[in-house]
């Protein structure tokens, strides 16, 4: 059975896991960034139209053509 083979490998795995927090909290800071932008973006939007603002006779004819 050869040991010096597995060695590589579970240092690998072991590094892995040691690197996983750092990851977890770059994630974190990366979607905190993303939220920010959007909820920018979003502010930059024009209000919506209010129902009633378009003239009062739009909408009410349909001509339909058989």
């Amino acid at each position: 059975m050869e040991i010096s083979g597995i060695s590589p490998s579970a240092a690998s795995a072991a590094s892995l896991s040691d690197g996983e927090p750092q990851a977890v909290a770059v994630l974190k800071k990366a979607l905190d960034a993303q939220a920010q932008t959007a909820a920018a973006l979003i502010s930059t939007l024009p209000p919506p139209a209010q129902p009633g603002s378009s003239p009062p006779n739009v909408g009410q004819n349909i001509d339909i053509a058989v």
